[in-house]
């Protein structure tokens, strides 16, 4: 006879909601499946990277249990903006395992002064909310998502 399993043996993350910020606890094995926001209902994983601003960044990369990669742009640069495309192919591939997000430096110009940012394309990996790693320069998709794998798997 097997017994349900309940919900506090199951392993749980905490994932904040690209849309509506409120933390949800999504159960890990739940991640590769299309979970809403108990709050908005809308999907807590949408393919694509989530625009954060300096009212919303810290929520994130402290709330989510899951890694945050940030990648740290400016609307006037021109690897940015060729890197653009590039970042959102990495998203699909990357979430739900990763957050993908971007700071426009130019409207979140205290978050750029905060953490160094002096070049810009960006990217910068956080784990429990602290920077674990970051790479300045546009890349392609494929070279995103390796060097994210490479610096989470140094982690484990």
């Amino acid at each position: 006879m097997t017994t349900p399993t309940s919900q506090a043996t199951t392993p749980t993350v905490h994932i904040v909601c690209p849309h509506c910020q409120t933390t949800n606890r999504v159960a890990k094995a739940d991640l590769g499946k299309a979970t809403d926001c108990g709050q908005c209902h809308q999907s807590l994983f949408r393919g694509k990277s989530v625009a954060l601003t300096e009212a919303t960044f810290d929520k994130h990369l402290q709330r989510n249990q899951i890694p945050v990669l940030v990648d740290f742009w400016a609307p006037w640069c021109g690897p940015c903006l060729q890197m653009a495309p590039a970042y959102e192919q990495a998203a699909q591939q990357l979430e739900p395992q990763v957050r993908v997000a971007k700071v426009n430096t130019e409207e979140a110009q205290n978050l750029g002064a905060r953490y160094n940012i002096r070049s810009i394309p960006t990217l910068a990996l956080f784990l429990n909310g602290q920077e674990i790693a970051r790479q300045p320069g546009a890349m392609g998709a494929a070279d995103i998502v390796r060097w994210t794998q490479a610096q989470l798997a140094q982690q484990r």
